[in-house]
């Protein structure tokens, strides 16, 4: 044995190298954990985003309205909605009829600011012309065109791929669309979706966490079922092989 070492040296360097060791260990577990934690957190969100809600909704004017940031203008939107769908659903006003009303109400307006300039004995007024842009309404048509070609494509592409998961999705979508369209007209179906924009995305927002854990849970309950009736039933259909063309 060396000089100037003793038995009890040599055990208590041996007691603090396995101390040592067991602490590191401790915390370099503690902090792979924490890694994984934040990582799964990270990527345990819905439909696997990443970025914030108000970047996915666009992250400008209209973001900040279906998220509530001005609570005063989201009241007033909403509030304007609902005061159209009361007037043509619960009061039974004909569209054609309100145009109507309106533009009388506006000639008249029209009519009363040109020749009051008369009656008071002032020099004539010409009250402002109303003339909406044509660029308005060709990116209105190109807009709505182009949502409804990619539908159209989407469903041709579905009809054709011989995925037999996503055809029963996209059909029992039309089905329980046509089952609403049933109990309710077209300007209700709008109101719906206006309303569930309007509050859908801030309550999500609000509870993220508590929202994913039960859509996540949900979703792995029903790959269970589907992967035993995919096991009983669907994996005996015979599919064959359709080259769909792409839609660009």
């Amino acid at each position: 044995m060396p000089e100037g070492i003793t038995p009890e040296s040599l055990l208590n360097n041996v007691v603090e190298t396995i101390t040592d060791g067991v602490s590191k260990k401790k915390s370099v577990s503690f902090f792979q954990e924490d890694e994984k934690s934040a990582v799964g957190a990270q990527f345990n969100r819905l439909f696997g985003r990443q970025k914030p809600i108000h970047n996915i909704l666009g992250g400008g004017k209209s973001a900040d309205v279906l998220l509530w940031r001005n609570k005063k203008i989201s009241a007033g939107v909403l509030g304007a909605a609902t005061a159209i769908w009361v007037i043509f659903e619960w009061l039974d006003y004909n569209f054609l009829s309100m145009l109507c009303f309106a533009l009388m109400i506006g000639m008249i307006a029209q009519f009363v600011w040109s020749n009051a300039s008369g009656l008071l004995n002032r020099s004539p007024s010409k009250p402002p012309r109303i003339v909406l842009p044509k660029e308005l309404f060709i990116n209105v048509a190109k807009s709505v065109g182009a949502e409804v070609n990619l539908a159209l494509g989407y469903l041709q592409d579905v009809a054709c791929g011989g995925n037999v998961k996503q055809f029963l999705v996209a059909v029992l979508s039309l089905w329980a669309a046509a089952i609403v369209g049933c109990w309710c007209n077209f300007l209700t179906v709008l109101y719906i979706g206006f309303v569930a924009a309007h509050t859908l995305p801030v309550l999500y927002e609000r509870y993220e966490d508590q929202v994913d854990g039960f859509v996540y849970s949900t979703i792995d309950q029903l790959q269970h079922h589907y992967q035993k009736l995919d096991a009983g039933m669907l994996s005996r259909i015979p599919t064959g092989k359709f080259k769909g063309k792409k839609h660009e």
